[in-house]
């Protein structure tokens, strides 16, 4: 069973925003078995929408619409739809009540005729209730095609996906079982992991499936399976996790579909009673920043000073000018003086700092564009490595933050393992 996601709006052709409605769509139809072909964007455009309708009726089973149902004039999905389906548009009592009810309790504004508009749907329709929203979205099948038009706004069709779209789904069809699991392996590169497991690749059944995802110091290798029989397939994965994973001794990793690098160090901290601290140069708050976006995150996590400036590193953070003016800004002396004085300052286990040239000038310091310092700071002493990642700006700084959280990883289970 296969299906195409299109996506409506020049906003998106524009680059003005993010097509996130689609990685979310495709999860949940992998979740239930169903294959994305295709994912298809197109412009507010009658004859656009027409061709992509079109297109996608030749080659999938259901088709799923995202955008272009709102209430103003450039919002032509289901005029559109009515005319592909040679179909008028029709009011629904049912959405017209919910409006009138999202009006009552939410909107402090008078209901206008646009809003009421929203309730026509086109008559072979069956209308999705949309319950944060005035659009509702709209089911209407062909020749044992399914059609589904969802409200472009991310909170409205994630809700309709999970409580609308997805139940009528597995009603209406029977599906095979599919299983993502993915390993994300830090520490080595690409290549260099396919070699050490290249005989168990070669060995793994036909209906499994393994794909390498790399992405600035990690790299994600994810086994896909497909059947009928769910139970057969779960079994097989996992055994064949378990002659994978010695395969990766003394190098860290984790499930993307449990805890990211972060969210396990946070629940290691939390374990073992013990905090932390950063100090952040060049990468510009960014590892607090992915520390902080875990909820809880405060019981083990003190604080960053963010001593971007060398002046800062100077007056905050107390490293001695004549270190740096012997060293440079960008030097293993630095960055560890960084780290032990990160964890003085917040009474913190341990500190992380990173100092660096991420270009695309040198800055302060004639270290080569790449070069970082990253430095681990625990009560009893501190360590730091030098790296260099390359002259691209973005990819130096997630590298050394996927770095930081990699060689703090490791120290935590030295303390883990006593």
């Amino acid at each position: 069973m296969q299906a195409e996601i299109i996506t409506i709006g020049d906003e998106i052709l524009i680059g003005q925003i993010i097509d996130t409605n689609s990685a979310f769509i495709s999860k949940e139809l992998n979740k239930i078995g169903v294959s994305v072909y295709q994912i298809t964007s197109v412009q507010d455009d009658r004859d656009h929408i027409l061709k992509a309708l079109s297109e996608a009726e030749e080659n999938v089973d259901i088709v799923i619409i995202t955008g272009g149902l709102g209430p103003t004039k450039d919002d032509i999905t289901k005029h559109t739809l009515a005319e592909y389906f040679n179909d008028e548009l029709v009011q629904s009592d049912a959405v017209l009540d919910n409006i009138k009810s999202l009006w009552k309790n939410y909107v402090k504004q008078p209901l206008m005729q646009v809003n009421i508009d929203q309730a026509l749907v086109p008559s072979k329709a069956i209308a999705l209730m949309n319950k944060f929203g005035s659009a509702p979205g709209m089911w209407i099948e062909k020749n044992n095609k399914v059609f589904i038009s969802l409200p472009g706004v991310p909170y409205e069709m994630k809700a309709l996906i999970e409580n609308e779209v997805v139940p009528k789904l597995q009603k209406k069809y029977k599906f095979p079982y599919i299983l993502h699991k993915t390993l994300v392996v830090y520490g080595i590169g690409e290549s260099m992991l396919a070699s050490k497991i290249e005989v168990w690749e070669n060995n793994l059944p036909q209906f499994i499936k393994l794909a390498y995802l790399p992405n600035l110091g990690k790299v994600r290798l994810r086994l896909s399976a497909k059947g009928t029989d769910k139970k057969a397939i779960e079994l097989e994965i996992e055994d064949q996790m378990q002659k994978l994973m010695p395969l990766l001794d003394g190098i860290y990793f984790g499930f993307e579909d449990e805890d990211s690098i972060e969210m396990s160090i946070g629940k290691q901290l939390t374990l073992l009673n013990k905090t932390l601290a950063t100090a952040e140069s060049c990468t510009g708050g960014k590892i607090a920043k992915q520390i902080t976006a875990n909820a809880g995150a405060s019981v083990y996590f003190k604080g960053s000073i963010v001593s971007y400036a060398t002046q800062t590193k100077i007056d905050v953070l107390k490293v001695p000018k004549e270190l740096i003016d012997k060293y440079s800004v960008v030097s293993k002396q630095v960055a560890e003086v960084m780290a032990q004085n990160a964890r003085e300052i917040f009474d913190t286990d341990f500190a992380i700092a990173t100092t660096g040239n991420a270009g695309p000038t040198k800055g302060d310091s004639d270290a080569e564009i790449g070069t970082v310092f990253i430095a681990i700071a625990n009560r009893n002493e501190v360590y730091s490595e030098k790296f260099n990642f390359g002259n691209l700006r973005v990819k130096v700084i997630n590298k050394a933050v996927n770095k930081a959280f990699e060689m703090l990883q490791k120290e935590i289970l030295k303390i883990d393992k006593n």
